[in-house]
């Protein structure tokens, strides 16, 4: 099928999936279906390649940064920023983008990829870099443990055509990237000093890997997170130091912070400016879901995402003080939340609604610790209505701590279209 006919099919489709608030995938599907090899024929060609970034957390978070940055410098990017990391997702942020004689309008692509499809979507579309974020534990029902994500990651970042940098704070990136440059592979990395990982409760959180690492230093690294106070952050760009205060606080958002500006300046070289990438780092607003806060009905409320046992231990960790009016809301979307019997829950006074069908789960931790709760309401719908209508009219924001497929229906309750922030 043509390229016009395929693209115009799948624009229509894009419009009315709109229209209801959500569906952005499907118009990936619709364009893959039409035109199988979409990817590689409209990205195959960008002037300064393709960027993938990936690992077990940060990923939405680093990409849209790196992508600020590169805009910051002039450059003209695409990006999936709507979070779609599979190939359906790239395909459809693609049909968001592209002409419809699917011309890209981008020098370069930066691309939010999922671990477990990054060797599939690097066949099609051969990155010049990859980012590694991280390896940490994250859904054991798909990945088992943290050793195949490592192997993952190890057979992407050999598909390279420039080279791989990583998150040389975390313990098992940073033995991933020893075992590439000893394999002869070009790698950077960022550092994370001691100062900075003892900013946050249980620092990194990274995971336990049961083999041998390799005992190779990296060598210098391109940028170094050197201090990180709530939102400040203190980043060095190999001499000059330069502070930062981040959209939102924590050493996890410091450190998705110091990988888009490391990977900025390998990218852009002579041509980066750290001036220029502190300025468009703090113009920047919190990814859909991480971080961000939603309007309903009046009331502010901050979205804190429990994707895994890091994710919502580095988003507790960076809390200054102990939340109050809480919503948690979980469902299927975790079939197994038993790993928050291992989560520091200091930082929860008390909770206000519980919702979803994991609902009891949590009431049965907040029982065990003696953190008080009040109801209990399975459906998202009337435990929103619930939450805002009980809450006291002189709190600051509220808090909901959501997974994802919640954060998603959340959104869109509170009239929130697709993923863009938008009503």
């Amino acid at each position: 099928m043509g390229l016009i006919i395929a693209f115009g099919v799948a624009k229509v489709v894009r419009f009315l999936t709109r229209l209801r608030g959500g569906g952005s995938a499907f118009p990936g599907l619709v364009v893959l279906r039409l035109l199988p090899h979409v990817l590689e024929r409209t990205l195959g060609g960008l002037p300064r390649g393709v960027i993938f970034v990936t690992g077990s957390n940060g990923k939405s978070t680093t990409t849209t940064m790196l992508a600020g940055i590169l805009r910051a410098h002039g450059l003209k990017v695409f990006t999936n920023s709507a979070g779609g990391n599979l190939p359906q997702g790239l395909a459809s942020a693609l049909v968001g983008s592209a002409s419809l004689r699917g011309r890209l309008p981008a020098d370069i692509a930066v691309l939010e990829v999922d671990e477990a499809y990054g060797t599939h979507i690097a066949h099609l579309i051969q990155p010049r870099w990859v980012v590694i974020t991280n390896i940490q534990v994250d859904q054991l029902n798909r990945f088992g443990e943290p050793e195949a994500v490592y192997r993952m990651l190890r057979d992407l970042s050999r598909m390279v055509s420039a080279g791989v940098l990583v998150n040389g704070g975390d313990p098992n990136a940073h033995a991933l990237g020893s075992e590439l440059e000893a394999e002869g592979f070009r790698v950077e990395h960022m550092a994370v000093s001691a100062e900075a990982s003892a900013s946050a409760a249980h620092g990194l959180v990274p995971a336990p890997l049961f083999f041998e690492r390799l005992a190779v230093s990296l060598s210098k690294p391109v940028l170094s997170v050197v201090s990180v106070a709530g939102a400040q952050v203190d980043l060095d760009f190999r001499g000059p130091v330069f502070a930062l205060r981040m959209p939102q606080p924590g050493l996890h958002y410091a450190v998705d912070t110091g990988l888009a500006a490391a990977m900025a300046s390998v990218v852009l070289d002579d041509g980066f400016k750290p001036e220029t990438a502190i300025a468009a780092l703090e113009v920047l607003t919190p990814v859909y879901g991480r971080g961000e806060t939603i309007t309903y009905k009046g009331r502010d409320i901050a979205l804190i995402m429990m994707k895994n046992l890091p994710s919502l231990q580095a988003n507790l960790d960076a809390v200054t003080h102990p939340l109050e009016n809480v919503w948690i809301s979980v469902d299927e979307g975790t079939p197994d939340p038993s790993w928050i019997f291992d989560t520091d829950t200091s930082a929860l006074s008390s909770v206000s609604v519980l919702s979803g069908t994991k609902a009891w789960q949590w009431v049965s931790l907040l029982e065990h610790r003696g953190i008080p709760y009040g109801h209990v309401v399975e459906d998202t719908k009337a435990a929103l209505e619930r939450f805002v209508a009980e809450a006291p009219p002189s709190a600051g924001p509220l808090n909901a701590i959501v997974n994802y497929e919640q954060m998603m229906r959340i959104r869109r309750l509170a009239g929130y279209k697709e993923l863009e922030g938008t009503r």
